[in-house]
């Protein structure tokens, strides 16, 4: 809909106003008008002869609207103060601005974040007596052939030209003063900082936009403001010297006077050195935009360079090259540049600082190094995580510097540092002021990594701690509030117990249709408690869960991971003699053995299920039928010498108590070490040639007696007459005849600690791990970032 409206008619020229589109702005609480201006020139008698029309666009700014604003009078208002929009859209304007009160402000926040540095104002030096004319643009450039005054004063007349990008286009088509410059910035920029920060300061204006890069690579400028960069850090390096010997050299002769004077004239430097630095970097972050010409900077150590700069006080400056660093640092290459010099130390200095946008952008950039596990080691030795615990108070930067403390807390080494800080207190207290919400992926992440380590879960259940949480995660159901209290519950100590009361209303989720990741945990946090007060037969009884471990041992039942836990489950409630007949008389020992087979691939399938039958073989009602009424043992044999080290370890302690207990498995299993352990000799005596045979391995009748493993019923081939054993160090099948008739026993019954299996293994007997790797290591929570935008 458009409105047309006569403003003016005056000396034969007629203007008129068509109203056009009206719609909210993207960011800001105001109402954008696009509108065409028609400017007509008019003939003596009156009739049009020449007209022109441009689009233009007014933004009408409503800083009182709010939640309490009247939206029918403000929309009164707004119409009648702007005559560009008709009365007849009065209904229209107040829908506009009933959306802006309601709109939700994270699209405002977000932008927000885009911390950009500020633009380029005038400086000290850009002042003019005079106003700069786009058709005076030759006298200027006469201007650049005179002294080094007329230079400054025909660059700094351009740069004004330059600041309105209206006259770019212009400026583009005079190859002559665009090359007059080039050529006066390469020749003199070392005669006048002045001189070359205003002739930068022109390209700069270009470099805003990136239709004029290719304008800027032409006349390598890019490359120019490198070395100029170069050279100002070498000479701020000279500055610095030089007054350290003035002020030792006034110390000395107890005057003053040179020093003030020396630091006056050094402050003065600085601040046109700072700049320059800043027009030429802020040039090059724009000319980054194309990663081939990024890719040159980084060539020439455009890294180094920033890094060197971040020693300066300038937070204008470092708002500049700290947003450099944050571009470059999303490629490995500048990354790993980045991580050769002391990047990190010197941004450590930076956190916290009142600049809010300094300190925005440093975390961000600190947030992209800490993907880098070596960069978050150099965080914690830079004394970082107390800052950034300190920052978590800060609502403007505390989902970035949680984003960083999640990193470091995923390293094991790093874990436990964070006891001795105020962080577990203060996520504990954001965690439970998320009320009914779902809490925020970063914190809960965090949350489930602190736990992992048993000091920060002592700390998590002070007070009502655990109390709180189970509340919460069996309200919410979960999976994640869950996974951080199954961190805590794999901890041994005393506040282990406190699971006790819970243990109720952790199975009572089990047999629920309850999502599966809620399930999985449920079971994971049960499994971790191997508790000797716990009555285990009474938890399964009364919550029918023996039918439910059962059916979700059958292949493809459900997930994997679901499976995994159920088996887990079964091994720590086999620990309870009562419980391992009632699971053994339900037929839970042919299904594992199923699962055995469907499994074998999986390495921690099998540990775990192999778990469950050492669990079991320690009961007499569950040892008889898994050696008299299943295959179990034969499965352990073909394990013995799996590549996995836990499974040859959990399968060595169970067929060593199958062996004691079993005669006839007994001599199977000796057997089969026996064979395993001298292999190789076996081989060579197997695979020799009959004919080339010595006499004495042939018996009375001519046949040879070293057939189908009847080497091991000579162990006269092994031992000499006096029973000696050979160098070779092999042990003869007496040596597990003895020790099954209990020979070389100990006192209550197991080897003695003095004696060796043959095998790598000591005569002692562990103690009875609780889990199938004798521990459970550390669980931590990985949530993905990309790199900071």
């Amino acid at each position: 809909m458009y409105s047309f409206q006569n403003i003016q008619a005056n000396d034969g020229i007629s203007l008129y106003l068509c109203g056009g589109s009206l719609d909210v702005h993207p960011t800001e609480k105001a109402l954008v008008v696009q509108y065409e201006v028609e400017a007509t020139i008019l003939g003596e008698t009156g009739d049009p002869m020449l007209g022109e029309r441009k689009e233009c666009q007014k933004i009408i700014r409503l800083k009182s609207l709010n939640s309490n604003t009247d939206i029918a009078s403000l929309a009164r208002k707004v119409v009648e103060e702007c005559r560009l929009i008709s009365p007849s859209r009065l209904p229209e304007v107040e829908q506009l601005l009933f959306y802006l009160q309601n709109r939700k402000k994270s699209a405002e926040k977000k932008e927000k974040k885009q911390i950009k540095p500020r633009d380029l104002t005038p400086f000290e030096g850009m002042e003019l007596d005079e106003e700069a004319n786009i058709n005076s643009i030759d006298d200027y450039v006469e201007l650049l052939y005179e002294d080094i005054p007329e230079k400054i004063r025909g660059a700094t007349l351009i740069l004004h030209l330059a600041r309105n990008p209206d006259n770019l286009e212009e400026l583009l088509q005079n190859e002559t003063a665009l090359g007059a410059l080039a050529r006066v910035l390469r020749e003199d920029w070392k005669q006048s900082v002045d001189l070359a920060t205003t002739i930068i300061y022109v390209f700069f204006c270009f470099s805003s936009f990136s239709q004029f890069h290719g304008l800027i690579t032409h006349y390598k400028i890019g490359a120019l403001c490198m070395s100029i960069i170069e050279h100002e850090l070498k000479r701020y390096d000279l500055w610095q010297d030089e007054l350290q010997k003035k002020k030792k050299a006034d110390i000395l002769s107890n005057l003053k006077k040179e020093y003030e004077k020396a630091l006056k004239k050094y402050h003065g430097l600085l601040t046109k050195q700072e700049q320059l630095l800043r027009v030429a970097l802020y040039l090059l972050l724009n000319l980054s935009e194309d990663t081939r010409t990024e890719l040159k900077m980084r060539n020439k150590n455009i890294v180094h360079l920033l890094v060197k700069t971040l020693d300066r006080d300038s937070e204008e400056l470092l708002v500049l090259v700290v947003s450099f660093l944050k571009k470059l640092s999303i490629f490995l290459e500048n990354k790993n540049d980045m991580a050769e010099i002391d990047t990190v130390e010197k941004l450590a200095k930076l956190v916290p600082c009142e600049h809010e946008d300094l300190l925005n952008v440093t975390l961000r950039l600190l947030l992209n190094l800490s993907f880098d596990t070596g960069l978050c080691s150099k965080m914690v030795h830079a004394d970082l995580l107390p800052k950034l615990t300190s920052l978590l108070e800060d609502e403007a930067q505390r989902q970035i510097a949680m984003c960083i403390l999640y990193h470091i807390s995923m390293d094991d080494r790093f874990k436990s540092m964070f006891a001795y800080t105020d962080c577990i207190p203060q996520v504990m207290k954001m965690l439970f002021d998320c009320g009914e919400e779902r809490f925020d992926a970063e914190l809960i992440s965090f949350c489930i990594n602190l736990a992992a380590n048993k000091r920060n879960a002592q700390i998590m259940c002070e007070g009502n701690g655990l109390k709180m949480l189970m509340k919460r995660a069996l309200k919410l159901k979960d999976p994640l509030m869950m996974k951080m209290i199954r961190n805590i519950s794999q901890h041994d100590g005393p506040f282990k117990n406190l699971f006790i009361d819970y243990v109720g209303d952790l199975a009572a989720q089990i047999g629920l249709k309850e999502e599966e990741e809620f399930v999985i945990e449920c079971l994971g946090t049960l499994s971790n408690l191997t508790i000797p007060d716990l009555d285990w037969e009474l938890v399964l009884k009364e919550y029918n869960l023996v039918p439910y471990l059962k059916d979700h041992l059958k292949p493809g039942s459900a997930e994997d991971d679901l499976i995994l836990e159920v088996v887990i489950m079964i091994g720590t409630v086999s620990m309870d003699d009562s419980c391992a007949v009632m699971l053994a008389k339900s037929g839970i020992i042919p299904a594992l053995i199923e699962l055995l087979n469907a499994q074998q691939e999986d390495d921690e399938f099998v540990c775990q299920i192999v778990y469950v039958f050492y669990q079991m073989v320690f009961h007499q009602a569950t040892r008889d039928v898994i050696i008299k009424e299943t295959q179990a043992p034969a499965y352990l044999i073909d394990l013995m010498h799996d590549k996995n080290a836990e499974i040859r370890k959990v399968c060595d302690n169970t067929l060593d108590i199958i062996a004691e207990y079993d005669v006839e498995w007994g001599k199977k299993i000796q057997s089969e070490k026996f064979r395993w352990h001298n292999s190789q000799w076996l081989e060579m005596v197997e695979n020799r040639q009959m004919d080339e045979a010595e006499p004495f391995m042939y018996g009375d009748d001519g046949e040879p007696f070293l057939q189908n493993g009847d080497i091991l019923e000579r162990p006269d081939l092994f031992y000499s007459a006096d029973g000696i054993i050979p160098a070779d160090g092999a042990i003869s099948p007496e040596f597990f005849t003895d020790f099954q008739n209990g020979d070389l026993l100990g006192p209550q019954g197991f080897p003695s600690s003095s004696l060796t299996d043959g095998y790598g293994q000591t005569g002692v007997t562990p103690a009875r791990p609780a889990t199938a790797y004798g521990f459970r290591p550390d669980e931590q929570f990985y949530y993905g970032y990309t790199a900071s935008w």
